[in-house]
């Protein structure tokens, strides 16, 4: 299994990279698989460096903040009117109650018709997996002020354990479990941001893995452009006993 980081700024696309974006591949049935995980403000332009849009076979979106959907219009826009596109299929895009609507109305779209010729909208439910080519996926309900999840991602015998948006909750310790790779929100900063029910630090994010048990990598994403990533790093290596890795936009890891 691949990952690869599309986008990785928190709450809005920096300057650096866009917002949350990653795209996950596996090998099955002779091709290369194609999992989106979130389409945040500014991910579709990079996505094309890595793969042709028409190759996507299907898009989670953990939540419907604009930092992690937002650019599922753009995508409806190249599903519709892309003349290179020989032949068009519905994309499944799973996400939260209401998603197909949501999207239609971000769009200026009338409901219900919306995207339902581009897209095949499908609901997540919590611990209910399905099986997307070669991944097994299962949402995992989280803490945050809308519906939230975040994924897990199963295939080839390694798990990527994505948060999309949390704070601290029991989601988290099933979530992670076992993970390959736990790839956690760290949007908050120790000492600084004190909301509850929002996002990790870097330090919470640290030890929701360290509970969880045979974690075997942390990498800390959705930072935002005004935190310093080294106090972020800095706030987790105090808790995590191994290498705090920082996710890095257009950069391809190997689970």
């Amino acid at each position: 299994m691949r990952l690869t980081i599309v986008g990785c700024s928190g709450s809005l696309a920096g300057p650096g990279s866009p917002a949350s974006c990653y795209l996950v591949q596996a090998q099955d049935g002779g091709r290369t698989w194609n999992l989106v995980l979130d389409l945040g403000s500014g991910a579709l332009g990079a996505l094309q460096r890595h793969i042709d849009l028409t190759a996507i076979d299907a898009v989670v979106l953990t939540h419907l903040h604009a930092d992690h959907c937002l650019d599922l219009c753009g995508l409806y826009v190249a599903q519709k009117y892309n003349p290179s596109a020989t032949e068009r299929t519905r994309i499944p895009v799973y996400g939260p109650a209401g998603t197909g609507e949501r999207m239609a109305r971000a769009y200026d779209m009338t409901w219900p018709e919306g995207m339902h010729h581009e897209f095949d909208f499908r609901e997540l439910v919590d611990r209910q997996g399905v099986q997307i080519g070669p991944f097994a996926v299962t949402p995992h309900s989280v803490r945050h002020p809308a519906e939230a999840y975040g994924v897990r991602v199963e295939a080839d015998g390694e798990v990527l354990a994505y948060t999309g948006d949390t704070d601290t909750c029991d989601g988290l310790n099933t979530l992670f479990h076992n993970a390959t790779l736990a790839l956690t929100d760290s949007a908050f900063v120790d000492g600084r941001d004190h909301t509850p029910g929002i996002h990790l630090s870097g330090s919470r994010a640290a030890q929701a893995a360290v509970d969880a048990g045979g974690v075997r990598r942390l990498m800390l994403t959705h930072i935002p452009p005004w935190n310093d990533r080294a106090i972020c790093r800095a706030q987790a290596a105090a808790v995590w006993p191994g290498e705090v890795e920082l996710a890095e936009a257009d950069a391809v890891y190997e689970l």
